[in-house]
């Protein structure tokens, strides 16, 4: 008799493939269990949240914010109950920046990581054969007709944390306020300041479509977008991209993104919690992240995979030069209430770069809308 489990990801070769390949390996390996994926777009994620899908299917990939909410309820598998030491210990002394403990929460881990990503910078190296080195030679290219940057609602955001960090104050430091007026008026400003030079479409684009326009040729230069591997393998786009490390503020550091990826989950509903756990610790472990994962088009989250010379020479160096950007990535907060506050924070610092006019307001709605989303 089959067992049958059933998984979501998310609808790019990143996220879909290397499931539905490491699932058949599973198959081959296991001939009396089958697990399924399907797909959904990310907006698609963002309108059934993770709780509502865990209803339906056995395994899920998810993004660590959303750990804050699993550990206060019944969602997800606690790994850490079904994984002995020793894989733990591998995982954490191979994590991608902090892709791994960026799944635990409350003493428990709610995922492991099989994606690691934050922005970091692109460019065609055909158009363009020295990129810009900081803030101000950004503008330059950007004011010249050069750059695109993704400037939808979620990235812009997280493109502020990264932007009141380089101000010199990290966000989330009390229960009050998410950041001092000041500084995350000075962040919206800049950030303004960048996205009114490029082209308005870029408001409406994510990292794919910003990264599918580079190939294209319609920019040369991308200062920061969650990184995608598969844009530096040659012949997966028209023009292959090459990719690095961000750009300095004034002050001579280099920018600090947001971190990103994904990782593997576990719903509590799943009738064969066992069979699901040895998927997910096939799926992250070391030589299936630096092989089959790799090959399928994932990017994986162990870092064994990210320094593999031989998965480096197929993507023209993509981790090892991007490495240091994951390694220095913020953390985001995970509380449970922040996913509210993510959904809702993005829209209005996206107004703002839409609009412009007075900051403070924006400010000042952010920071009301993390108050409340602390307190509730």
């Amino acid at each position: 008799m089959t067992t049958t489990l059933r998984g979501i990801a998310w609808n790019h070769t990143r996220g879909y493939l290397p499931m539905v390949a490491t699932a058949q390996r599973f198959q081959e390996l296991h001939p009396d269990v089958e697990i399924i994926w399907e797909k959904r777009s990310l907006q698609a994620f963002a309108d059934q949240p993770i709780q509502v899908l865990a209803q339906t299917f056995d395994l899920l990939v998810i993004d660590h914010p959303f750990v804050g909410y699993a550990a206060a309820h019944p969602v997800l598998v606690a790994l850490d109950q079904h994984l002995d030491q020793a894989y733990l210990a591998d995982q954490a002394a191979h994590s991608v920046g902090a892709s791994y403990p960026s799944y635990w929460y409350d003493d428990h881990l709610w995922a492991l990581p099989i994606d690691a990503a934050t922005p970091v910078s692109a460019w065609r190296a055909d158009l363009l054969s020295t990129p810009p080195q900081n803030w101000q030679e950004l503008l330059v290219l950007a004011r010249q007709g050069h750059v695109a940057v993704p400037a939808i609602p979620i990235d812009s955001l997280m493109n502020m944390y990264m932007l009141c960090i380089a101000l010199g104050e990290e966000p989330f430091q009390t229960t009050e306020m998410m950041v001092s007026e000041g500084i995350g008026a000075q962040a919206l400003m800049h950030l303004r300041e960048l996205v009114s030079a490029c082209d308005p479409i870029c408001l409406t684009r994510n990292p794919i479509a910003t990264y599918e326009a580079l190939a294209r040729g319609d920019a040369a230069y991308c200062p920061f977008a969650y990184g995608y591997t598969n844009y530096a393998r040659p012949t997966y786009a028209a023009h292959t991209l090459t990719f690095g490390n961000l750009v300095h503020w004034d002050d001579g550091r280099q920018l600090r993104s947001t971190l990103g990826g994904t990782g593997l989950a576990i719903s509590q509903q799943c009738q064969h919690i066992d069979i699901a756990v040895a998927y997910a610790r096939m799926v992250a472990d070391p030589v299936c992240q630096a092989n089959l994962y790799f090959t399928s088009g994932g990017q994986p989250g162990h870092r064994g995979a990210w320094e593999s010379p031989a998965a480096n020479q197929q993507c023209n160096d993509f981790f090892l030069d991007t490495l240091h950007t994951l390694d220095t990535a913020y953390l985001r907060p995970r509380y449970n209430g922040y996913l509210h506050f993510q959904d809702e924070a993005g829209p209005i610092v996206h107004a703002y770069l839409r609009h412009g006019g007075d900051v403070t307001p924006y400010v000042q709605q952010i920071n009301a809308l993390y108050r409340t989303s602390r307190h509730a």
